[in-house]
């Protein structure tokens, strides 16, 4: 992608001075984005201080967007990069619409769709790019272009859904921490000190929290230290292939947040699935895409014995017997759909029906955890407060 940012000054088709920026690799790539946007360049230089700022990020709902837009106008028979130069032109985030318009620079230089996408596959994914590198070459660009965008859609409200269902116990258990770290650290040590100075036993469970409090007030850069520590190696671990594991064994351990992360990553395979099947994909590279797209690495084992399984001549139903991830109801679909020849249609059953299920959990999960939520909080203020209360106790008998 782009890595340098250009200032430059241009006439348009009416003669009228024009100025921008672009991000470009070098000032010949940018002279030739002018040109292709139907100006005359005039000027261009390099904007060295935009060149080292983080340009805004290209979410998913983005590309289903860009997608969508270029599947109408080429249903259309707009020209291909007189559609691209039409997107660039509307496209409000900066970055993407440098994607865009150096993928017409590249489409007007000789190169089909798909090499001229795959420039960027950092941004579109590697299912992007073999899919419409499938469906260009079947003659069949419109229909996947828009499963494609159909299929960033789901994907796309489905991440929102997660982070919905997540941000009301996230937000709680963020608040009870802070609430009881600063009870623990500031007042439970001043309650202790009373006690002691009047004589009074500390019980344990007193004696463990004003231990706990001193070390935060003496060592608060350590405890600093150790939660980012733990911080850095989780999200370090999530990045392994080893680690990743690790943790999903862990998630799946959760009876609904199993149901969930199961649900989805089924809807995400088989709807990658049936769409690089009816691209023209063989059905190894289908397999592998699908598989590697879903970031999960049990299911990515049982997408490796089923290609060795597929690849020694045995039927998908055959080789779905020993697949542990998927479930059962995906398992006889997907075998169902094999036997009577509509797999790609019966993908896209699967997948529909795994996403209302996961959707339907995705909304009631807050209703769901809302009474551990309260257990939790009950806990741990019961606990505070013996700490507190059970020397108070002792202290006013002792004054009796």
């Amino acid at each position: 992608m782009s890595t340098l940012a250009f200032r430059y000054k241009a006439l348009d088709k009416s003669g009228l001075s024009r100025a921008g920026s672009l991000h470009a690799s070098t000032a010949q790539e940018a002279f030739r984005r002018i040109s292709a946007l139907g100006m005359t360049p005039v000027s261009i230089a390099e904007d060295q201080r935009a060149s080292r700022r983080r340009g805004p990020r290209i979410k998913a709902g983005d590309i289903s967007h860009f997608t969508q837009q270029l599947s109408v106008l080429i249903n259309a028979r707009l020209p291909l990069s007189d559609a691209l130069i039409s997107i660039a032109e509307q496209e409000r985030n900066s970055a993407l619409r440098q994607v865009i318009s150096d993928i017409a620079v590249r489409i007007e230089s000789g190169e089909p769709l798909a090499s001229a996408i795959a420039a960027h596959a950092s941004v579109f994914g590697d299912v992007y790019v073999q899919t419409v590198r499938a469906a260009e070459q079947s003659g069949n660009l419109i229909s996947i272009l828009d499963h494609l965008a159909e299929m960033l859609e789901k994907e796309s409200e489905m991440s929102r859904q997660w982070r919905g269902a997540m941000m009301y116990p996230a937000c709680v258990v963020a608040v009870l921490v802070l609430a009881v770290a600063f009870l623990v650290g500031f007042v439970i040590p001043k309650f202790a000190g009373i006690f002691e100075s009047r004589g009074v036993a500390l019980p344990l469970i007193t004696r463990v929290l004003m231990s706990a409090g001193q070390s935060m007030q003496a060592f608060w850069w350590a405890w600093l230290a150790a939660l980012a520590m733990i911080a850095v190696g989780g999200r370090a671990a999530w990045r392994t292939p080893r680690g990743r594991n690790m943790i999903e064994r862990l998630l799946h351990k959760v009876p609904l947040l199993s149901t969930m992360l199961t649900g989805s990553t089924i809807s995400r395979f088989t709807r990658i699935f049936g769409l690089t099947l009816g691209s023209g994909l063989p059905l190894t590279d289908c397999l592998v895409l699908a598989g590697r797209a879903t970031s999960r690495p049990t299911l990515q084992q049982d997408v490796r014995s089923i290609l060795a399984q597929v690849t020694r001549g045995a039927k998908m139903s055959e080789a779905f017997v020993s697949c542990t991830y998927l479930t059962p109801f995906a398992k006889r679909m997907l075998s169902v759909g094999e036997e009577s020849a509509e797999l790609t249609r019966m993908c896209r059953v699967v997948s529909r029906h795994y996403d209302q299920e996961t959707s339907y959990l995705a909304k009631t999960l807050t209703t769901i955890i809302e009474p551990v939520l309260v257990v939790a909080i009950a806990g741990v203020v019961l606990v505070v407060a013996l700490a507190v209360f059970l020397p108070m106790w002792d202290m006013v008998n002792l004054i009796k």
